[in-house]
């Protein structure tokens, strides 16, 4: 297993500001990815400092896009398509914060790092009729500065992150991290589904 993230790792790798696009795209839309946006950042930033900028406009661009396709979803399905999706004591509490301070929100969710439940603010947000194009703005705006961040880190932990991300015990614990994000992105995928299913079948039941 561990070849194989090794291989999946490097794949990704090798398509540059590319890879980063794509992985942006499914770690912010639907599915769970065992390679991350934010770890193929790094390492590309560690070997390469002068590809910063694009490296970041590629994370923050990949975002954006999976942050739209998530909104596409979860303003259609409304509030009712939010109980499939978030727990309620979740839920409860980002739509209390949502109706008061709506763009900080989704500027802390931007900037945070994982685990906070950045899908989960997304969706409250989009279901709530939050503006799509301040959403999106922000996420875009916001994206940019946190992977400045994570690339100014790699500049001046460089070598620490190459030797810790060709590391055995580095290979073994994303073993374990993609049999999760499989069934992660299963489960999403399932809950989505159920989601467009719902927001059909309410129109014919009214009627």
């Amino acid at each position: 297993m561990s070849l194989s993230i090794r291989h999946l790792l490097a794949f990704f790798l090798q398509l540059g500001a590319l890879g980063i696009l794509l992985v942006s795209i499914a770690d912010d839309s639907f599915l769970f990815l065992p390679i991350g946006s934010d770890l193929l950042t790094v390492v590309l930033v560690a070997r390469d400092h002068a590809r910063l900028p694009l490296y970041v406009l590629a994370g923050a661009v990949g975002s954006t896009i999976g942050v739209f396709m998530l909104d596409l979803v979860c303003r259609k399905g409304g509030e009712a398509g939010l109980k499939r999706l978030v727990k309620p004591r979740l839920l409860g509490y980002l739509k209390q914060r949502m109706e008061k301070h709506a763009a900080m929100v989704v500027i802390v969710t931007c900037l945070a790092p994982p685990p906070f439940p950045f899908g989960a603010a997304i969706a409250v947000a989009s279901a709530l009729q939050y503006s799509r194009p301040r959403l999106l703005t922000l996420v875009l705006a916001t994206r940019v500065v946190r992977f400045s961040l994570l690339g100014w880190a790699a500049i001046y932990f460089g070598r620490r992150i190459l030797r810790i991300a060709n590391s055995t015990e580095f290979l073994w614990f994303m073993s374990g991290f993609i049999a999760f994000c499989l069934i992660g992105s299963v489960i999403s995928i399932i809950q989505w589904v159920r989601v467009g299913k719902s927001k059909v079948e309410a129109p014919e039941a009214a009627s």
